[in-house]
């Protein structure tokens, strides 16, 4: 079998089980769990083969045309070169754990068969996506993701949270896609094709006519997908889906399709210096905010979501330089840990009981009761705050590598001042970056207080897959071998000098976080524990915390108090209350635009309704009245009848007299 045909099942395969499994789902539940998980699997399989035969070669490029257009053809084309085919094998990894997970995670939720298909259909997409080698079949696999999530994300449309929050996912990725497909529109007339190598080979010969004004086009649809500044607040409230979507969205779908896009069409976004110094204006701006705002989250998920969107900043700060193979380490690297985090995460929450890292830090021994969870999270944050040897310290140096070299003038793939802003936006945030990490750890595996509750051990399908991805978040840095090329007639100093300062900055973090925990803790000691109040919520039996009562006094059945054991409100200070609310970014959208769309569609309901409607209501009285005169002056009454034929007669013959006698 060619390695074309193998390519075109990998997208296939996931999509025929979505469509199977919505089939049977009903009819044939049984079929449901293999339908979810063997597609996957498989294509992952193929994925690896395919990549293998790749080889980080010369790119597989294929294409036929889907059918006449009469001006730029439209083509189902391949393009797969090295960066796409580990990026593909990196989605079916998280896919396939994702399925496994969840066959246990929602193994009593009524609506799995419907969930599982969805899941499936999003990782085609995806795929769809990263294979694509045309720029109109990428966008229908982009948008088949915003759906996709929608669905997943208001999976538990009971809940308002949940409600709300599929809308807000989808009205802002949306907000971002009108400029991007008038982007896309614009970069196929200046390049006369939407094919990707026809496009990058324009640009290259320097026929692109509009480059700044396409790449800023581009960049708005990039933002909301890929939930950077400033429309990256959907990606915080998403998390009221289940935690294994939060997990497939956040590692290998969604979100890194817009910084798979950059990449795969960097050359254009480096046609504009412009364009460049935006994009690293809004890493660096993504980068440093969404590390603070992590650092005073009290659900472990929203820590997780905007350390997502602040590891993405990274992602974009690295294309800012123009360093597309430090963006991709990153990502894949990013992908690996941040899926374990959310994964566990999972079983975190369904061992303590809530979603709160206040009530958790309020629980003793809590790590012995998911020692799965405990050790592989561990060497996930390990990751994510950049500690060597693990993954996330070789990619995020190369982050900060590359942008030194920028900075400094080494290479002249990107303007120095986005290496500059890049640098130092990456270095305050691999300290806040560390902050955080410590602060999650601390305050969910050390608390104090009461026994944490029983809730029973998790099935094996969600602790295996814990395990699977320790396994790169822990050796996968150790692929990159950067040491070659840094002896390749390069000064290492300013390299070796990054390395080190980015390292230094993280354990500071990481140190100064533990300082303020140990300080808290002793001041939580002497405030007593009142009750927790919590609620079932329609995830699967597990439960969701709505306050910590301390000594406050309780509105209604609930008391709300801030964690005293909290080191993030000792670290912000008066900053953590606008931290806590994302800087009151949805306050502004709401204030700008919520509201004035609202007042709008009042002014248009009120003129329908009172002007319009009074107009229409108006045209139609008059007839109705004189149907209604006319109405009255049918009786049925015969005598009425002759009465009124012989007076209009002798009216008649009386007009006819004078007529004549005036005559």
């Amino acid at each position: 079998m060619t390695t074309t045909t193998l390519a075109v099942l990998v997208p296939l395969l996931p999509f025929l089980g979505a469509a199977a499994g919505l089939l049977l789902g009903r009819t044939a539940p049984g079929f449901v769990r293999p339908l979810a998980v063997l597609p996957p699997l498989t294509s992952l399989v193929i994925a690896v083969l395919v990549a293998v035969r790749q080889g980080g070669g010369q790119a597989i490029d294929a294409a036929t045309e889907l059918t006449p257009t009469g001006s730029i053809p439209i083509e189902l084309a391949l393009y797969i070169d090295g960066f796409a085919a580990l990026v593909a094998v990196l989605v079916c990894v998280v896919a396939s754990c994702v399925q496994i997970y969840s066959t246990g995670y929602l193994r009593d939720d009524p609506r799995y068969p419907s969930y599982a298909a969805l899941v499936s259909l999003f990782t085609s997409a995806m795929l769809l996506v990263v294979y694509s080698g045309d720029l109109m079949v990428l966008l229908v696999g982009w948008e088949i993701m915003g759906i996709c999530s929608y669905f997943l994300v208001g999976h538990y449309w009971e809940t308002p949270e949940a409600r709300a929050a599929s809308v807000k996912a989808f009205l802002v990725t949306k907000l971002g896609d009108v400029p991007f497909l008038i982007g896309l529109f614009a970069l196929a007339t200046d390049a006369g094709s939407f094919r990707i190598t026809t496009v990058l080979g324009t640009v290259a010969s320097g026929g692109l006519h509009h480059p700044t004004l396409i790449a800023l086009l581009l960049l708005a649809g990039v933002a909301g997908k890929s939930a950077q500044f400033p429309l990256h607040t959907w990606l915080p409230d998403a998390m009221a889906g289940p935690t294994p979507v939060s997990a497939l969205i956040h590692a290998a779908t969604m979100v890194a399709a817009g910084v798979y896009f950059v990449a795969r069409l960097l050359p254009v976004f480096q046609a504009s210096s412009a364009a460049m110094v935006v994009l690293a204006v809004m890493a660096a701006v993504t980068m440093a905010g969404s590390a603070l705002a992590a650092l005073a989250q009290d659900d472990i998920k929203r820590v997780l979501a905007y350390s997502t969107i602040g590891q993405l900043g990274y992602m974009t700060g690295a294309l800012a330089v123009g360093d597309r193979g430090a963006a991709v380490f990153h990502l894949l690297a990013h992908g690996a840990f941040k899926a374990l985090l959310f994964l566990a995460a999972g079983v975190i929450i369904h061992a303590a009981g809530t979603n709160s890292l206040a009530v958790m830090s309020r629980m003793k021994d809590l790590r012995t009761r998911v020692p799965d969870a405990y050790w592989t999270m561990t060497v996930a944050l390990l990751a994510l705050a950049a500690i060597p040897p693990f993954s996330g310290f070789f990619s995020k140096e190369a982050v900060l590598g590359a942008a030194e070299h920028v900075a400094t003038g080494h290479t002249e793939h990107a303007p120095g001042a986005a290496g500059w802003i890049v640098l130092l936006a990456g270095l305050i945030s691999a300290v806040l970056t560390a902050a955080y990490a410590t602060r999650l750890w601390l305050l969910a595996f050390r608390g104090q207080g009461a026994e944490a509750p029983d809730h029973g051990r998790q099935p094996l399908t969600m602790t295996a897959v814990l395990w699977v991805l320790a396994i790169p978040s822990l050796v996968f840095g150790l692929a990159y071998s950067p040491l070659p090329d840094w002896f390749d007639g390069r000064d290492l100093t300013p390299v070796l000098t990054t390395s080190v300062l980015g390292t230094g900055l993280s354990l500071v973090g990481g140190l100064v976080t533990y300082g303020a925990w140990r300080h808290t803790s002793a001041l939580a000691a002497r405030v007593p524990l009142g009750a927790v109040v919590a609620h079932p919520d329609a995830d699967a039996g597990h439960v969701e915390a709505e306050a910590i009562a301390l000594h406050t006094p309780a509105f209604g059945d609930v008391a709300y108090a801030p964690d005293p054991a909290d080191p993030g409100r000792l670290l912000l200070g008066p900053l953590h209350r606008h931290a806590a609310v994302g800087f009151h970014l949805d306050a502004v959208y709401t204030t700008l635009f919520v509201r004035p769309v609202q007042a709008g569609a009042a002014l248009v309901r009120f003129l329908d309704r009172e002007v319009v409607d009074t107009y229409v209501r108006g045209a139609g009285a008059l007839p109705r009245w004189l149907g209604t005169a006319v109405r009255r002056a049918q009786t049925g009454n015969v005598q009425t009848y002759v009465s009124a034929l012989l007076a209009g007669t002798v009216v008649l013959v009386v007009a006819a007299l004078l007529v004549a006698t005036g005559a």
